[in-house]
């Protein structure tokens, strides 16, 4: 039987691509021996936190490799390199056996996941998130205007709870005594010894901003993960059973950076700090689950944040739409159909557009008579027509920008 551990060494000269942005097949990473690597993307939205030069010890293609999706960069050898590949399956098998790196590789992804999450609120928003604890009142306010009594309620008693001698605590007081009989709110009183909980479609598991000491598993039903910046929300993500969610606030003992809503009916396990470190030696296949997911996250920021880059608001609709249809592995095919787990006004938040605005998007988007809204989701009976707008968008916004730079040297 061969060693699984014996790790492959390969050599790139100068000049050479090792891996290629879009390029669907991502079955291994690479660890920097000798020489430097250049990372570059075909737009660059936010530079790699330290540089886009990579040197001896550095590693990069983890992220496609264990979301198995395709490489959302390219990396070209600037000297001669010597690397270290490791295949996606001797990956599980070294964290499952040395779990003090898996930890590094954990928080280190999860602290890129917050600074890609902070570039893509600035992106978005031209804002930069809040990250006092006394946002949790704006939060409030936000939802509090939209009826959502639910969200708004749970934030405004945080804030309270959080910020007593806060200078809006007499107005969130108020707020909770008017909307108290309209609002379903849960777990308010934390119960550390409650590690299986049920939340109600549209109660809030945790609001952007308070302070974090569980991560959640999903067991049933489905989570949104949204964020509020200068009074809009925009959708981040929508979770599935399975998908593990919360652990930054838990690993890096910061607040929470988005808030967690149930979007249906479901069933949570809860995790916190002492019950986590007891898994990460118990349960090894769980830090194989969480860097595999937090993996899927990284991949899906930076495609957001590719997004961000589409000028036409129909292009960046069709992006997102794509986006989400290799997200969630959907096999692209002509007459293929598929329901998405949102309807118009989450897609037009997962691009940064406040409803308002977007109305006149949305109607000349579902012009499109392969596009409709079915049970407030919307529906496509070909996804294949889906990619190929996208790309059409993106290839009539890179002729445009190439016109534009030829005039300029005229």
């Amino acid at each position: 039987m061969s060693n699984p551990l014996q790790l492959q060494l390969v050599n790139f000269k100068k000049g050479s691509y090792i891996i290629v942005e879009g390029k669907q097949k991502a079955d291994n990473f690479y660890i920097i021996r000798t020489g430097k690597i250049k990372i570059i993307k075909e737009v660059e939205i936010v530079e790699e936190e330290g540089g886009n030069i990579l040197s001896p010890g550095d590693f990069f293609g983890v992220v496609s490799t264990m979301s198995a999706h395709s490489h959302i960069e390219t990396a070209m050898a600037i000297t001669d390199v010597v690397l270290i590949s490791v295949h996606r399956s001797q990956y599980e098998i070294l964290i499952n056996r040395n779990t003090p790196v898996a930890m590094k590789i954990i928080q280190g992804f999860s602290k890129k996941i917050r600074y890609l999450d902070e570039a893509h609120t600035k992106r978005t928003l031209q804002s930069t998130a809040s990250i006092d604890v006394s946002h949790l009142f704006k939060v409030g306010e936000y939802y509090a205007k939209q009826n959502l009594y639910n969200q708004a309620y749970y934030a405004y008693y945080r804030y309270i709870q959080y910020c007593p001698k806060g200078e809006n605590v007499d107005i969130a007081k108020e707020r909770l005594t008017l909307i108290k009989p309209y609002a379903k709110v849960v777990y308010l009183n934390e119960d550390l010894n409650s590690f299986n909980r049920v939340y109600p479609k549209s109660t809030m598991i945790f609001s952007e901003n308070e302070p974090g000491k569980e991560l959640f598993i999903i067991q049933k039903g489905t989570v949104k993960i949204t964020k509020i910046v200068n009074n809009n929300e925009v959708m981040l993500a929508i979770l599935k059973p399975g998908d593990i969610f919360g652990e930054m606030a838990l690993l890096e003992n910061k607040p929470r950076s988005a808030s967690a809503i149930a979007h249906e009916d479901c069933t949570l396990l809860t995790v916190n700090k002492t019950n986590f470190q007891m898994m990460v030696k118990t349960q090894p296949q769980l830090i194989t689950k969480l860097t595999t997911i937090l993996a899927e996250r990284i991949w899906f920021i930076y495609k957001q944040l590719a997004n961000t880059a589409v000028q036409d608001p129909i292009g960046k609709m069709y992006d997102a739409l794509s986006m989400q249809l290799e997200k969630n592995r959907i096999r692209i095919a002509p007459g293929e159909n598929y329901t998405f787990e949102f309807g118009p006004k989450e897609l037009l938040n997962f691009v940064g557009l406040p409803v308002k605005k977007g109305e006149m998007y949305i109607n000349k988007l579902f012009e499109n008579r392969k596009l409709r809204v079915v049970d407030n989701k919307i529906f496509t009976t070909d996804v294949e027509e889906i990619v190929k707008q996208a790309k059409y968008f993106k290839k009539m916004q890179r002729i445009e920008i190439s016109r534009r730079d030829s005039s300029k040297l005229r």
